[in-house]
């Protein structure tokens, strides 16, 4: 029952597993696909330290799906930590060890296609933060073509909507946004919902839509709700940094609860994490 429960954690109903499923490194987990389920969890708890103690050896030990899954799931974990150069090279490797690779569908994604499309929408994340807004297009448009399942039609939602806002196209950002939203909820993916209701609360903000203070501070009451409450830590910080511009009668109280998520998640960061966080331009000063 290991990889149901993960699977649960990963990409279900259950974001906040029983502390077994992930205590130390991995709760035990047996097979590359338990491991890497297990490190998906951690990272999204804000664990990195421990999901890259299980990430770094399926990378160079584990078939080349696992392999190159691992490698983007490391990937999503230093962008998230705002390490785009780090997490390109990362999802250049993913995408490399995926290439020309076959293997049994997954309903989660968790196979070959999967991990190009996985690759290739994080190697669009990284160039649109690095200032390559064409080649994130490119990339985006290439993943929609290697898989148009759940997860890849979310994260695709996700990389469009930032791509479009980076554009300056709030209107443009919408409709991937509610793409990824209704299509997390449809799954019932509650940590995609979370994410999903982040991104839309931003582009309907950005577009300027009726009542968009009022949808789009629900949906990020309810992310920062479902974070709390499943222990999100990588997702409770931005939505709460999200709500500080919502509510700047009481940005000064989201901004503190912002500092106190970065730290404990950094004090579960690895080292090269750490350096990586500090020094980004998009991850705030955890006591600033």
């Amino acid at each position: 029952m290991h990889e149901p429960a993960l699977r649960a954690a990963a990409f279900g109903s259950d974001p906040l597993p029983d502390p077994a499923v992930t205590r130390g490194a991995g709760g035990g987990a047996r097979t590359p696909r338990e491991r890497l389920l297990a490190a998906i969890v951690l990272g999204a708890q804000g664990r990195y330290a421990a999901a890259a103690a299980l990430l770094g050896p399926l990378r160079h030990e584990a078939g080349p799906v696992e392999a190159s899954l691992a490698a983007s799931t490391l990937a999503a974990h230093r962008r998230q930590l705002g390490g785009h150069r780090q997490a390109r090279a990362l999802d250049g490797e993913a995408f490399a060890k995926a290439a020309g690779r076959d293997s049994r569908p997954d309903p989660d994604g968790l196979d070959a296609a999967g991990a190009r499309a996985d690759a290739l929408l994080g190697l669009a994340a990284d160039n649109l933060a690095l200032g390559r807004l064409g080649a994130a297009r490119r990339l985006a448009e290439r993943a929609t073509r290697e898989d148009d399942r759940w997860r890849a039609r979310v994260r695709g939602g996700w990389v469009g909507a930032e791509i479009e806002l980076a554009a300056g196209q709030g209107t443009a950002a919408v409709p991937h946004a509610e793409r990824a939203f209704e299509t997390a909820e449809a799954r019932g993916a509650r940590r995609h919902v979370v994410k999903s209701g982040i991104v839309l609360a931003v582009a309907l903000r950005a577009a300027g839509a009726p009542d968009h203070r009022e949808i789009s501070d629900g949906l990020v009451g309810n992310a920062m709700a479902t974070a709390e409450e499943c222990e999100l830590l990588s997702l409770l910080w931005p939505a709460a940094l999200v709500m500080a511009d919502l509510r700047p009668g009481h940005a000064e109280e989201y901004r503190f609860r912002v500092a106190e998520v970065l730290h404990a998640v950094l004090r579960s960061a690895d080292p090269c994490g750490r350096r990586i966080a500090g020094e980004s331009p998009w991850v705030p000063a955890p006591g600033g």
